[in-house]
């Protein structure tokens, strides 16, 4: 899918304005292409290795010049957002250009145009032109913001293997109401179809010395599944997650088909079957599995090594008693919500266990609820026992996300499927093995021919099925794209080669961490092709004006589970600040001694509106050893531009907007039985208030607050405060280390904002996974109130009122 997003704005006003061009994209695609046309003069994106590109940017901030950095996320989107001065009654065009592969999930293809103009269009236009040689099975297109009114205005026309579809409303078409300024047009715009399927080797296509080869065989019977659920029942999963995923689980049982064999783990520290062996899925079988999922219970840390060991012995058991379907497809699906912080805790050591113990004869999925949840970790994990890994986010429809996931590979056609084309004719061949192809779905290889005149190949295709073995072989030819589509040059020229690097970038960047040279494989390959990846970033070089000189900006691809520069940032304790660095594998921690009451700045972040500060307080009374303890006891939480506030204190949580009784459209309150409050404000981050409990007769003691941030990256680059200037990363480097007074406590020398700090090794309590007992987070611990580490001294970030900023 080749798309081009075009946006026009004209400045009306007499004085020069800022214009915002913001587009969502899916994740799967890589921008290609950005430009921006100002009064004839066109700025167009260059990509660069990102480190040479963040130069640039730094370049840029530390000469005063404004520039941004473009990286958001939703579920299935990124965001791309760009700003530009625009002197008055000038006008600048935007084109933006991403490309990605359409993948195949049952039963069809899906393109989704997220579209939030969020004011009037005077030209307003969806257009999207389809073209398939196997010619076109169905096809649908709507959108969730069209009514009956606006239903005719979709229109298409489909033939025998071209589509043409367009929504094209006017200005009147698009408002709210008759003479409101009010638009309609807000949501996605989805477009579906499918191709026709013959019983042959699929469809093959040769363009310019590279061909793909898509493979999806239709009306092949299923094969039957042994499949073990590992389901996280650790406290951090009580209430809506455990709900959910009982819910999802009921009906995933009821679809499993009588002769699929399956089993149930549960685990929190410590591991419990429902049956120790593979059970068949007889309606009575499953009918007592629903009751056992039913009675789950909630509690303890996570222990991910030993549940999946386990269902990898249920597995082999099974297969090793002869008690399972000699022809059939073996799966283990994980579904957790935490960090593995209960027997072995290693992240490298798990995977190797999990590789190790499955040697290749089964799937892992994992499910990963949550933004908590160390999805990379899972991610991998995955990938090197040929499964996949799938983020469930948090809301309403967890359900619906789990029950969706299961249909994609609840129904396998074929295991071990090789594809197979000549040695001396092709190379650069991207993967040709796949453990199973599931019904709906669909597999894509591509490669580079060696001959370019050829005018056919053979193709084989292997495979293990229900009953037989699967095996298939036909010819492929070259097609001559330009002439059938003259029109499509642009597209199909050179399409087979960009799907192909594509393919093959994506897979470079998926063995990053077992291969060397991959890294540096898909870097040269991503500059080549002009993609932007995790590796490169593309740069455009905004036009300076006479107001004000302006930086470059630079677009970075964020990868899921991986958020370049962001940090994580928790205030927890005495009170102990901890900035978590993941592309450095280290954390930071320091603390703030000031009297008890004393309020300060947490984070300000001025263009996104949000300001949080934090009062502490103290111990009911001095301790014998005179050091007076000081906690967080009290925070504010505002979003300015809506004029909300939050308050949150160890008793009660108070909202109000302009002084009145908030209507929480812009503010998302979840509070969990743990004691935990999470705070989502709209399009923006989540912070976590967690309540910490203290035995009501201890001498000292009260309770007090933890503060933890989550999607920080959704904050501007000029975010600041205690927290707030850590969120987007620190660099550091630590050297000479040396014994400390304490004798498993270093101390070390650290490098830092051009200072050189003593540095000692320490641990801090993080809450966020286990809010009862917290996880032991190692940490270098800046001494003197994070003197050389923070910007200016602590006494800058005092604040005279709870809600000030100043």
């Amino acid at each position: 899918a080749h798309t081009v997003i075009t946006s026009s704005a004209l400045n009306k006003a007499n004085s020069s304005q800022e214009v915002f061009f913001e587009v969502d994209l899916p994740k799967t695609a890589f921008i290609t292409n950005f430009s921006m046309s100002i009064e004839g003069q066109t700025y167009t994106g260059e990509v660069k290795e990102k480190e040479k590109a963040k130069k640039q940017y730094q370049k840029a901030v530390s000469t005063g010049q404004t520039a941004g950095l473009v990286k958001a996320s939703g579920r299935k989107m990124e965001k791309f957002t760009v700003s530009v001065n625009i002197a008055a009654n000038s006008n600048v065009t935007f084109i933006l250009t991403h490309e990605e592969l359409l993948q195949r999930k049952l039963g069809q293809y899906e393109i989704m145009t997220r579209v939030k103009p969020k004011q009037l269009v005077q030209h307003f236009e969806i257009v999207a032109d389809i073209y398939e040689p196997q010619g076109i099975a169905f096809l649908e297109a709507y959108g969730t913001f069209i009514s009956n009114e606006l239903l005719p205005l979709v229109e298409k026309t489909v033939s025998d293997k071209k589509a043409h579809i367009s929504f094209c409303p006017t200005l009147d078409q698009q408002r709210k109401c008759l003479g409101c300024e009010g638009t309609l047009i807000d949501g996605d715009f989805f477009i579906k179809y499918d191709v026709n399927r013959a019983e042959t080797i699929g469809d093959i296509q040769i363009v310019n010395g590279y061909f793909v080869h898509f493979f999806a065989p239709s009306d092949l019977p299923r094969v039957p599944k042994n499949v073990v659920f590992v389901i996280d029942r650790s406290g951090s999963m009580s209430g809506i997650k455990m709900k959910q995923t009982k819910e999802a689980m009921l009906a995933i049982l009821n679809d499993l088909a009588e002769d699929d064999y399956f089993g149930i783990v549960l685990f929190d520290s410590s591991i419990s079957t429902w049956k120790e062996s593979l059970t068949k899925a007889t309606k009575e079988n499953v009918s007592k599995a629903q009751q056992f999922i039913q009675g789950i219970t909630v509690s303890g840390t996570t222990n991910i090594n030993d549940a999946v060991m386990k269902a990898v012995d249920m597995i082999m058991k099974g297969k090793r008693d002869k008690k399972v379907p000699e022809r059939s497809v073996s799966m283990v699906i994980l579904m957790t919500d935490g960090m593995p912080n209960s027997g072995e805790s290693s992240v490298p050591q798990i995977q190797e266990n999990v590789l190790l113990a499955m040697g290749g004869n089964m799937t892992l999925f994992c499910l990963g609820f949550g933004d908590d949840v160390d999805y990379s970790f899972l991610d991998v994990m995955s990938r090197q026992n040929k499964g996949l890994a799938r983020r469930i986010y948090e809301g309403s429809d967890a359900t619906v996300q789990l029950q969706g996931f299961y249909e994609e590979v609840a129904s396998p056609l074929l295991s071990e499927v090789d594809l197979r084309y000549p040695d001396n004719l092709v190379n650069s061949l991207t993967t040709s093995h796949y453990k199973q192809l599931f019904n709906g779905s669909e597999i894509v290889v591509a490669g580079r021919l060696t001959d370019y005149s050829l005018d056919n190949f053979l193709v084989e295709v292997f495979a293990h099925g229900y009953e037989e073995d699967f095996i298939i072989k036909g010819q492929a030819s070259a097609q001559e794209w330009d002439i059938l589509y003259p029109e499509q040059e642009y597209i199909f020229g050179d399409y087979t080669e960009r799907l192909w690097a594509y393919l093959t970038i994506q897979e470079l960047l998926s063995k990053r961490s077992e291969k060397g040279n991959a890294t540096a494989q898909a870097l040269e390959m991503s500059l080549q092709y002009s993609f932007v990846t995790p590796l490169t970033s593309m740069v455009v070089t905004k036009p300076e004006t006479d107001e004000e000189p302006e930086g470059p900006l630079i677009a970075d691809k964020l990868t899921e589970g991986i958020t370049s520069g962001v940090s994580y940032l928790t205030l927890d304790g005495d009170p102990h600040f901890m900035i978590e660095l993941p592309e450095q594998e280290d954390a930071l921690c320091f603390n703030i001694d000031d009297r008890p009451g004393t309020i300060f700045n947490l984070v300000r972040d001025q263009l996104a509106g949000i300001l949080v500060n934090g009062q502490t307080i103290g111990d009911k009374k001095v301790a014998p050893d005179g050091k007076v303890n000081t906690y967080f006891g009290r925070f504010g939480i505002v979003h300015q531009g809506l004029g909300v506030r939050l308050e949150v204190t160890t008793h009660d949580i108070t909202v109000s907007q302009d002084g009145k009784q908030a209507k929480l459209f812009c503010m998302d309150l979840q509070v969990t039985k743990d004691r935990s409050l999470t705070v989502t404000l709209r399009d923006s981050v989540r912070f976590v208030v967690i309540l910490h409990k203290v035995w009501k007769q201890h001498p000292y003691h009260q309770d007090y607050l933890g503060f933890y941030t989550l999607d920080s990256h959704l904050l501007s680059p000029s975010v600041h405060g205690l927290l707030g200037q850590f969120y987007h990363g620190v660099q550091f480097e630590v050297k000479d280390m040396r014994p400390g007074e304490v004798p498993e406590k270093p101390d070390a020398t650290m490098l830092v904002k051009g200072q050189e700090l003593t540095v000692t090794r320490g641990w801090q309590r993080d809450f966020r996974w286990d809010v009862k007992n917290g996880e032991n987070i190692p940490c270098w611990f800046i001494h003197s109130n994070g003197n050389g580490l923070i910007d200016g001294n602590h006494t800058d970030y005092i604040m005279s009122g709870l809600f000030k900023t100043v």
